[in-house]
């Protein structure tokens, strides 16, 4: 039982009571990248507005100012085309390639492995990095790098930035240096060592041949005829237009021959490497493999396949050899950002004299 005025206080506890509504900001700042929502052409590739990278505590946000074409941009931009057997690396790797880049439309729609910029912000728990510096990364299959801004971890494949090189330079130099200098390393270049690159205008093999010289090697470069001047550039020795010219059918032998496509048929090479020398084979398949496993027992010549760890250790590696003079990247194409499907363009149909860089927004 209970009186009048305690029954109203009992029934008005139930009634909804004033609160405090709190408001998240929950926008999202957009940015402008470079995407390609389904597979094709260079054609394919536009200019969208896309959600700026959130920024975790362990993660370094980069204002891009330069990003690379490469050979690696090019085949995930038309990936849907690339069959087991074009494809230039094992056929699992394919397959591995294949579910992560999308099997019918992309599921990464923004390209750019390569990147060199300034780092916008950092997370709370960085250490090595702060807003202002200079900075050169890798991003892997990841990619990422066509936009206004790109996220990394700090302990992934990123570096201060030599002052010795632009951010154009400095863009196109990541993977093509790391995979150079680990594999010339394992190949056990030193001085006096005759050297071919097959293939030297591309990332790698423009490396590749500095780094070769810079061991002491005496360095032959085969490519195309657009890059001839580009190679020589680099101080290669000798040139051979490979449009124009056979070397296998050249009275020429090396002590290491660095297949950057791993094209080369094991035969040919063999019948050009002096005794106990070397094919490197920069892209192989499982036919390699079974070489370099059989050439392992013994014998006059050895099969060399190898990956290299992309790591900011690499990259900084990287960055002393630019500091001492070592390795430079002579961009010879640049690109506005809302011209890239030009560069795609340029590179597909190989009209391009050297590297390629499409510039920040």
């Amino acid at each position: 039982d209970c009186n009048p005025e305690q029954m109203s206080a009992y029934i008005k506890s139930f009634a909804p009571q004033p609160c405090s509504i709190i408001v998240l900001n929950t926008a999202v700042t957009p940015m402008k990248a470079i995407v390609y929502e389904q597979y094709g052409p260079p054609e394919v590739l536009r200019i969208k507005e896309v959600a700026t990278p959130v920024v975790g505590e362990q993660d370094v946000l980069v204002r891009v100012h330069a990003t690379s074409v490469n050979f690696g941009d090019r085949l995930a931009r038309n990936f849907r085309a690339v069959t087991p057997g074009s494809f230039n690396m094992l056929g699992l790797f394919w397959l591995i390639a294949k579910m992560y880049f999308g099997v019918r439309k992309p599921k990464h729609p923004v390209l750019g492995s390569e990147f060199s910029g300034v780092v916008e912000s950092v997370g709370s728990k960085v250490t090595a990095y702060k807003a202002g510096d200079e900075v050169f990364g890798y991003l892997g299959q990841k990619m990422g790098a066509y936009a206004e801004y790109v996220r990394v971890r700090e302990s992934d494949c990123i570096a201060p930035k030599s002052t010795g090189i632009s951010h154009d330079e400095a863009a196109v130099l990541p993977y093509g240096a790391i995979m150079a200098w680990h594999l010339l390393q394992k190949a056990g270049v030193r001085r006096g060592h005759r050297v071919l690159v097959n293939g030297a205008s591309g990332g790698i093999g423009s490396a590749a041949v500095q780094i070769a010289k810079h061991l002491g090697a005496e360095v032959t470069g085969a490519c195309g005829t657009p890059r001839i001047e580009y190679v020589r550039s680099l101080g290669a020795d000798a040139v051979i237009d490979y449009t124009k010219e056979d070397f296998t059918r050249r009275g020429e032998s090396w002590d290491l021959i660095v297949d950057i496509r791993g094209r080369l048929p094991f035969a040919a090479a063999v019948a050009h490497l002096n005794d106990y020398g070397t094919l490197l084979s920069v892209s192989f398949k499982m036919r390699h493999l079974l070489q370099m496993l059989r050439t392992s027992f013994g014998g006059k010549h050895r099969v060399l396949c190898a990956l290299a760890p992309d790591s900011s250790e690499s990259l900084r590696t990287i960055c002393e050899l630019v500091e001492n003079g070592v390795l430079r990247a002579p961009v010879i194409e640049r690109f506005a950002f809302s011209d890239a499907a030009a560069a795609h363009r340029l590179m597909e149909e190989g009209r391009n004299a050297g590297a390629v860089v499409i510039q920040g927004v």
